[in-house]
């Protein structure tokens, strides 16, 4: 009833929040992305997305059909797998962004192990400044990390999804204007501090360092205890923090892009990159 090919442009669209983005993603013409979106609202009998001049948003419908969609993709490949008799081997090197730590990302790990257990998986967690030196150093054959949303597109980068910056904070948390803003950041090269501190200095906002850890379970345990605030993504909100509101009066930080980056190395492991690549970019709904 649901065509493999439409489900895999239904999830690019569902997770870049955009039928341009999507078409990039799959290597197709945004007319061929809206057909193949529009023939599954056909099958389904029910609209998965409501689209105006402000963008694109998933439907409950919508919503429903994503895990429909993991599910049969994954039986596809897998019953695909089995029947070429082909089994990835090799050494992968995988980097994580530290923003990952608190989400399904592991699941989506357990899962590619499972389904390939003569891969050898490395994993590294890391700030997403230095996992892009490490990629670039060939230290790495794949990354999942962020950049800003409005910086240039790197070679060989797939869009997983985009989201903004926000302030978050302690519910209980209360900024004095008159006083420095206490922050809590990751150190250098972090994204996010850099892009905080550049927002506070062109608003000419005084601020302070209350607390600087590489380590994300850290810095919210410092937010959580009221310490100060973090700039982080919104789609990767921790338990126990909240968005500032804007009578907070801090700045806007814009927005910021996760995406999936592969290394140079050619053979079994760019064959074992291409398949962890693909697992993640389906199930990247999932790591929100």
């Amino acid at each position: 009833m649901y065509e493999p090919t439409q489900l895999r442009t239904f999830l690019a669209v569902a997770q870049t929040l955009s039928f341009t983005q999507a078409a990039r993603r799959l290597g197709l013409r945004q007319s061929t992305v809206s057909q193949h979106v529009r023939r599954l609202e056909e099958a389904t009998g029910r609209p998965l997305f409501v689209r105006d001049t402000h963008g694109v948003e998933l439907t409950e419908d919508g919503e429903a059909m994503l895990g429909f969609a993991r599910t049969i993709l994954a039986a596809h490949e897998r019953a695909a797998a089995f029947f070429t008799g082909t089994r990835l081997r090799g050494r992968l090197r995988f980097g994580a962004s530290e923003d990952f730590v608190m989400t399904r990302l592991p699941e989506i790990l357990e899962t590619f192990r499972r389904e390939h257990p003569e891969v050898d998986l490395e994993l590294t967690v890391e700030l997403s400044g230095t996992l892009q030196a490490r990629l670039e150093a060939g230290r790495l054959d794949l990354i999942l990390a962020k950049r800003r949303g409005e910086q240039a597109e790197l070679g060989g980068e797939e869009l997983v999804w985009r989201d903004v910056l926000v302030w978050i904070g302690a519910p209980r948390l209360r900024l004095d204007p008159e006083r420095p803003v206490p922050l809590i950041v990751f150190p250098p090269p972090g994204i996010t501090r850099a892009r905080a501190l550049e927002a506070l200095q062109a608003q000419g906002r005084a601020w302070r360092i209350a607390c600087t850890s590489s380590s994300l379970s850290a810095n919210v345990a410092a937010a959580r205890a009221g310490l100060g605030v973090m700039a982080h993504t919104r789609g990767l909100l921790p338990p126990g923090l909240v968005e500032l509101p804007a009578r907070a009066g801090l700045p806007e930080l814009g927005a910021v892009d996760f995406v999936l980056r592969k290394g140079r190395r050619r053979g079994a492991t760019q064959e074992a990159a291409d398949a962890l690549a693909a697992a993640i970019l389906a199930g990247g709904d999932r790591l929100r």
